[in-house]
Order: C-alpha cells, then structure tokens, then sequence
C-alpha cells in the first residue's frame, strides 16, 4: 500500500496479489475470495486485470469470483456505490468496442443469476456498481504504447471523488482518521468468515471514533475550571445569569465535538452528539436542581415574609393572599427563565407546580393558624362569658335556672356567632366550611354549659350542705339564728331540706332543649314525703321510683345525676345534716333551762314556810337587811364580771375551770376600785371638782351610780386616765 505520487486528493494505492498466486496455499479460493471482499469494502476503485484472450472464458474471466462479491453486495440494504474498472491487458487487434459489449454482457448475466433478496428484487446493476472497462497493449510488444496508455488511465485518477470523476458517485465513505481501524475490523470478520455488511463497518467506524471523541470532550467538560467553580458556587446560593453561564460552557464543548467529528457518518455522529449532550445534561443537572432549589427556597421565603407584613398591616386574608401569590409566582418564572439552560429541553412545568404547592401549603397554614387563633380567642370569651355565670345560677338552683342558663347561652352565643362570622369574611371560605366552622362554635359553647353542669354536678352534695346550713343557721334577715326555744325546728329543717332538694332536682339533668321532665316531682315523692305515704305509694306502684339508672324523658347524654344516685346523695346528705339539727335541738333544751332561774313552785311554798321566823328576824333588825343589800351587790357585780351564764353555757366543767382563774382578778379589781373610791374627799367646798370629777368618769365610761353601785360596772377609771377591766367573755 502507497501513497499515489503526484494526484489529488491524496489517493492511496494497495495492490492484492489477484487470483492465481501461489501465496493462496493449499485453499485456492478462500484467499481470493478474501482478498477480492476486502478490496470490494474498502476501496472506492477496483481494477481488476484481465487477459484479452480470457474474454468470454468461465474460470479466466473471474466468474465466479465475481458472483460471490455480487451475493455479498447484495446483501447490504444500503448499497456502498463502487467502481469496478476492468483493465484488458495485451490487446489483441480485436477493438475495444467489440471487446466491452461482450464483458458488459457477461457482468450483466451473473448480476441477474444472482439470488436477490426481495428488497432488491428490481435495483438494477448501476445501483451497486459503476463498470469501466480500457484496454493496455502489451508491454513487451508495444512498449511506448503501453506507457502513453497507463499516463491516459493515470490523468482519469486526478480527483476522481470530484462530481464526474471515477468515484464521482461514491458512497459510504470513511474519513482518512477512520481508515485504519476500520480495515482492521473488515479484515477481521472477512478472516472470521461472517457475513458482510460493508455500511456497518463505516457506521461502525463512525461509533468508535465519534465515542472516543464524545468521551474525550466529556472528560474535557468534567475539568473545566469554569464549570467546576460554577458548580461549586452554585452549592451555598443562587448564581445570577446561571443559565447563560453554563449554556455557554456546553456549547464550547459540542462546538469542539462538532469540528472533530465533521467527516464521519452523519447519522453517528448525530447520535453520539445525542448522547454527549445527554451525559453533559445529566452531569450538569444536579447543579441545576440546587439553582431551582435556591431559587424556590428564597422566593418562598420572600413570599412568607410579605405575606405577613400585608396581614400585619391590616390587609384582609384572601386579599393579601391573591397578590402576593400572584406577584412571587411572577418573580420565581423571570428567575427560573434566567436559570434555563440553551441546551437542554427541561419542562420547568414540575417546578413551578411545586412552587405553586409550597405557596398553597403556607397559605393553608397560615389560614389554619389564624382560623385556630379566631376560634380560640371566640372559645375564650364564650368560656369567661358562660363559666362563671352558669355556676352561680347552678348555685343558686331553683325553678327558673334552666330558662336563665337557656337564655344567657343563646344570648351569648349569638353574639359569639356574629362576630366571628364577621371575623371570617376576609377569609374567602366557601359557605359549607363557613357554616361548620360557625355550628362548631355554637357546639362548643353548648359544650361549656354542658361541662360547668356536669362539674357542678360533682359537687352537689357539697352545695346541698351549704344551702341546708344557709337556710338551717340563719333566720330571712341572713342575720345568725338564736336556738331560744320559740323557733319551729321542725319546720325550719323542712323548709331547708326542701330547697336542697331543689337544688338536687335542678342539678340532675342539663335542660338546654326546653322540654319539661318530672324530675322534682319524683324526688319529692320519693324523698320529701311522709314516710306513711312512701310507703303507701310503694305498695301501690309496687317499685322505689328511684330504683333506676334514667329519668324518664331524659336522654341518657343529658343525665348528670341517675335516680339511684340521687338516693344515695340524699341519704349521705341526711346523714351529714342530722347533727345540726341535733345541736340545734339541744341548745333550743339547753337555752329554756338557762332562762328558768326560779326554782319549783313546791320549794318557794317550803322556803316561805321553813323561812318564816328568819323573815321575821329580818324585819324586826334593818341593819341586817342592810348587809343583805350589799352583800347582794357585791354578788350581782361579780355575777356581771364573771358573766357566769356565759361560761357555764359550754358546759359546768369548762364554766368552773374559767371562773377559777377569773374569780380572784375580778375580786382584786373590784376592791381597788372601792378603795380608789374611798380616797375622793366629799366636801361641797370644792365646786368645781364635782364637775371634773362627773366628766372623767363620764369620759372613762363610768356614771356616778354606777360607781356607788359597784354592781354593773365593768370599768374603773384612775388619776391618769388608765382603764381596768376584768376579764369578760364575748359572743
């Protein structure tokens, strides 16, 4: 093989050793056939020599040989266009046109013996090949002939691929940078006897070297400094002008694939084109996704933030909702058209539908939390408007709380209704979860009468005491009752009994429906009443009406208190009241025996008569009625200082311990008033004492008689104003 010396293009020559060469070896055909199929799929002339006298021969002629390359031409479903120049050495006088009809004729007959597949059933013999056909005189004979002939045929290979040329029609064609490997593939599968397909040795030349290119500027891509800052960058934020940047790196990179790879296959080098742009796009892709990350991420952040300056503003929900979406939907399309690559056919639709999502979500949250915020603060002032009210009516129970506690809950409960009605019309819900939201409302301050009820209900024995103690301990003024005997205990208990049967009646069921029940009535019956006509009613119904879990025409939901344990409440609370009924009793006995100082009407008749002479002695001394009178002063003043029905009213032993350590400061105290007395000068010389002296014991709390008396006073008054009391109990 040689470069031809002195044509253009640059040509390349390879002379085979032909058919009959003892290089063949034992296999005369194998090597002939190779050598011919090799030449036929690289090149785009082939001469082939041939004898002048060998002219209509079978075996001389290459007949055979050239109905194999023929069933291998036709084989190929894209035909490579090649020139088969048939060069007739040694020339006989026979003329050249009687020479190439016949050699024409014989082509053309082992064309058409050839089996054809049905694709090509009709493509005719110029379709695979071109034929020339020249003619050399003999060298030995005809020297200088020879020599001007072989200069002629020499001019016809100077641009011969050129439009008009031998190859002027040629398909197929492999680039010059291609034509080593690919003989060395065709060489190697016509050695490996496999069936040919010459256009696939030029695709597949083109698949190697337009992959190792493709591969070359990938790795070329994958260096770059400029991409790999750019990727680095694009790591911690968003890049301005990312797209433009890196669209002008990738098109660096397939502009060097496209200058390389020029020559070869068109559809090869597409393809691999293809799938570089692919790797490079998918190696470039990651970055991107981080400079969409940022991108939402930021203009999300964005939205969040003026989101919330509108509403703290006071702009309304939906309103402000509206615009911002609409504004920051606006702004993250202009930043992703910026981060849009020139090369890469990427639906941004994903994108901005999860934009789209985020904003939604955030918009739906913050509806929740200002929704939630609404309800609450709705929820608190129903809570603070019902709790307190509703159990001081449930405190105060008596026929008309269940209508007030109706009234107070529909009252406040419309107003609770309409304001955050109002308070939700900037929201732009539809009316459906308007209408829900409003009846959970409504619920939930049922839920609040309902709640206060029922705790109240757990405390209804408590309650019950104190409105049995109330009524039982103090008289219609509030003023603290007085057991002096005249009051009507029995009544009294009744009347307080009563109520706190009212209050257990009103404390049994919740009432919020308006619907009648005979609760208080059964109670009554069955607690209240006498217990002849219990037991009369009971061997006439034949059962306790309180032996039951329900009230009738109560719902179950609506029972706060069953029958049964109403029984056991009244029954602890009779228990628990007993005892102040009892004391009440005895103090009542305890107060007739205090007030009741004179003794039998027998012992006064046996005084007069047993006393009778001492009487007498009496009347006839008055000095002795005298010490009598004082010594009877004295007693009563002790009486008063001591205050011994006060002490003796908790008991005699209590009233004797008391009086004992009272009795000896009172007498002290007394003697020295007397004595304090006694040293006042009564002289009617001194006018002006009398006056001074009345308005000190006026100003201390002590008359003149009172002082004489020494019998109810409870307070002298010295020189210097200090006031002495003796010890006195209060009540």
């Amino acid at each position: 093989m040689a470069r031809c010396a002195g044509i253009e293009p640059c040509t390349l020559i390879m002379d085979l050793e032909g058919t009959d060469g003892r290089e063949r070896g034992e296999d005369d055909t194998a090597f002939e056939k190779q050598s011919a199929l090799f030449a036929l799929a690289v090149s785009d002339i082939v001469l082939i020599n041939m004898w002048c006298h060998d002219i209509g021969r079978e075996q001389a002629a290459n007949k055979p040989l050239l109905k194999t390359v023929f069933q291998v031409m036709m084989r190929l479903f894209s035909p490579r266009k090649t020139t088969l120049m048939f060069v007739i050495r040694d020339k006989t006088r026979t003329p050249l046109e009687n020479l190439e009809p016949v050699l024409r004729e014989d082509i053309q007959k082992i064309w058409d013996s050839v089996p054809k597949p049905q694709a090509h059933m009709e493509t005719p013999l110029s379709e695979f090949f071109n034929v020339e056909v020249v003619a050399l005189s003999s060298f030995e004979e005809k020297e200088e002939l020879f020599k001007e002939q072989v200069a002629s045929l020499r001019q016809r290979f100077y641009h011969s691929v050129a439009p008009g040329g031998l190859a002027g029609d040629r398909r197929g064609v492999v680039p010059a940078s291609g034509f080593s490997f690919s003989a060395h593939e065709i060489w190697k599968v016509i050695k490996e006897n496999k069936d040919l397909d010459l256009p696939a040795h030029k695709v597949m030349v083109a698949t190697v070297r337009c992959e190792e290119i493709a591969n070359e500027k990938y790795s070329s891509f994958a260096a770059n400094e400029e991409w790999c800052e750019l990727e680095a960058a694009v790591q911690s934020g968003p890049i301005s002008s990312f797209g433009k940047k890196l669209s002008s790196i990738l098109e660096t990179c397939l502009s060097g694939y496209d200058g390389e790879v020029l020559y070869f296959d068109e559809g090869v080098r597409s393809a691999k084109r293809k799938q570089l742009e692919d790797k490079l796009l998918q190696l470039v892709q990651p970055a991107f996704q981080s400079m969409l990350g940022h991108i939402r991420s930021g203009t999300l952040d964005k939205f969040k933030d003026a989101f919330d300056k509108a509403l703290s503003g006071g702009e309304g929900f939906s309103s402000a909702a509206h615009h911002c979406s609409k504004f920051y939907m606006n702004l993250f399309d202009e930043a992703c058209a910026d981060a849009v690559i020139e090369q890469a056919n990427w639906d941004m639709s994903k994108a901005r539908d999860k934009f789209q999502r985020d904003i939604d979500a955030h918009i739906a949250s913050v509806r929740a939390a200002k929704l939630g915020e609404l309800t609450a603060i709705f929820e608190a002032k129903l809570n603070e408007s019902l709790s307190g009210p509703v159990e001081a009516l449930l405190d105060g129970a008596n026929n008309e709380t269940w209508p007030a506690i109706r009234k107070l809950l529909r009252c406040e409960t419309e107003s609770a209704i309409s304001g955050f009605s109002d308070a939700l019309y900037g929201f732009d819900m539809d009316e459906e979860t308007k209408e829900k939201m409003l009846a959970s409302l409504e619920n939930y301050a049922k839920g609040v009468v309902e709640a206060k009820a029922r705790e109240e209900s757990g405390r209804v024995l408590m309650r019950m005491k104190d409105r049995f103690t109330s009524l039982f301990s103090h008289d219609s003024d509030s003023m603290p009752r007085v057991w002096t005997g005249k009051e009507d205990i029995r009544g009294i208990t009744k009347l307080a009994r009563s109520a706190s049967l009212k209050l257990l009646s009103v404390m049994a069921a919740i009432r919020l429906d308006d619907e009648t029940d005979n609760i208080e009535s059964t109670l009554t019956l069955a607690l209240v009443d006498s217990p002849s006509n219990a037991a009369t009613n009971r061997s006439i119904t034949n059962h306790d009406p309180l032996a039951s879990s329900t009230w009738e025409q109560v719902p179950s939901s609506k029972t706060l208190i069953t029958p049964v344990q109403c029984k056991s409440l009244w029954r602890q609370f009779k228990s628990e009241t007993e005892y102040s009924v009892t004391q009440a009793i005895s103090a009542q006995e305890a107060n007739k025996r205090n007030n009741n100082w004179l003794p039998p009407p027998w012992a006064i008749a046996a005084m007069m008569v047993l006393g009778f002479n001492e009487f007498m002695t009496l009347l006839r001394n008055p000095l002795y009625l005298g010490f009598i009178f004082i010594g009877y002063l004295l007693i009563k003043a002790l009486w008063v200082q001591l205050d011994i029905s006060g002490e003796f009213r908790n008991g005699a032993l209590p009233g004797l311990i008391s009086l004992s350590t009272k009795f000896l400061p009172t007498v002290m105290n007394l003697l020295k008033k007397l004595a304090e007395e006694g040293q006042i000068p009564a002289t009617n010389n001194n006018p002006q004492r009398n006056p001074v002296r009345a308005s000190m014991n006026h100003q201390n709390g002590v008359s003149t008689s009172e002082i004489s008396s020494t019998a109810s006073s409870g307070v002298t008054s010295s020189g210097n104003g200090t006031e002495y009391s003796s010890p006195r109990k209060e009540e």
